[in-house]
């Protein structure tokens, strides 16, 4: 976006990033119309204003838009699990609103950045094991996935593509791994749990067994901070981008996983140690941007003064 000030649309504000996302970019001194289905409990930070907005109803979305006219939009709202909720709602939510939050940010000229995701791959939330082409994972890797949620991203990466096209903004589609948040590291308990020879003996049912986003994660402040980067820059089209931490999740050398995991490395693989599966050179390159948490750093933090009702 490249500007020193300017108005953001957030949605998905109250979910378990967008909380995080819209403390951290109020902290750029952006003003920020933050929105979701409800409205907060709690202080958000100053310079926030509430709306609640159903963005699957093209209409409340339209006028949404047309009402803040935003220099960008921050798209964050989803539901991220087709584990327990029905695939066609999840699909249907998704779809309907990332369509109608591209088309009207589109329509009035404004920038955006949305979080596809590492499922868009298919390798999260397939019904076996699957090996990814070539290590590590890049941006340019085949989109295969074969479950809603992934399915769902990858068309609204699809969707980003022809706004572009349509109307010259610029999107940035945000491929994050598991979202972790400071002092609450669901992965602490994998990483405690694991044993490489069990994943060698039982690749589907070791604890921490990895198959999906191959031991991957990232701190929700680096996701946080991502974002804000993506607003700094000038970005020309669709990009794509991955938001993962710098290394896996288990401390192990990451061929070995794969090793145990897949009875062999996929090749080429040039990962070294506990490197992550997933490329984050495209972001250091075209954001000058790289991860800054880990996991073995990881302690509580105080988190943003407001939530969900």
């Amino acid at each position: 976006m490249g500007s020193d000030t300017a108005t953001l649309v957030v949605t998905g504000a109250l979910g378990g990033a967008g909380r995080w996302v819209v403390d951290r970019l109020a902290a750029e001194s952006f003003d920020i119309v933050a929105v979701d289905r409800e409205l907060p409990v709690g202080t958000p930070p100053d310079g926030v204003d509430f709306r609640a907005v159903d963005l699957v109803d093209a209409g409340e979305t339209t006028d949404l838009m047309l009402s803040v006219d935003p220099d960008a939009v921050v798209h964050l709202a989803a539901i991220p699990d087709p584990l327990n909720h029905a695939g066609e709602r999840v699909y249907r939510n998704n779809v309907l609103s990332t369509y109608n939050v591209l088309n009207a940010a589109g329509r009035v000229g404004a920038d955006v950045t949305w979080t596809s995701s590492e499922s868009a791959y298919g390798f999260p939330f397939a019904e076996e094991v699957r090996a990814p082409d070539a290590l590590p994972v890049e941006e340019t890797h085949p989109l295969r996935p074969a479950d809603p949620y992934g399915l769902s991203k990858v068309t609204g990466e699809e969707t980003a593509k022809a706004v572009v096209r349509r109307d010259g903004i610029s999107v940035v589609s945000i491929r994050p791994s598991w979202v972790q948040y400071p002092g609450e590291y669901f992965v602490t308990d994998l990483r405690e749990s694991f044993d490489l020879a069990a994943l060698r003996a039982d690749p589907e049912g070791a604890v921490g067994g990895g198959p999906g986003n191959y031991w991957s994660y990232v701190d929700v402040r680096d996701l946080a901070d991502q974002i804000a980067r993506t607003l700094e820059v000038d970005i020309d089209g669709h990009e794509a981008v991955h938001c993962h931490a710098a290394e896996n999740y288990l401390g192990e050398d990451t061929a070995d996983l794969f090793a145990a995991l897949l009875g062999s490395v996929p090749e080429p693989c040039s990962l070294s140690g506990d490197d992550a599966a997933f490329s984050m050179a495209k972001s250091a390159a075209l954001l000058d941007w790289a991860p800054s948490h880990s996991w073995r750093s990881e302690s509580a933090v105080d988190g943003p003064d407001f939530d969900a009702p």
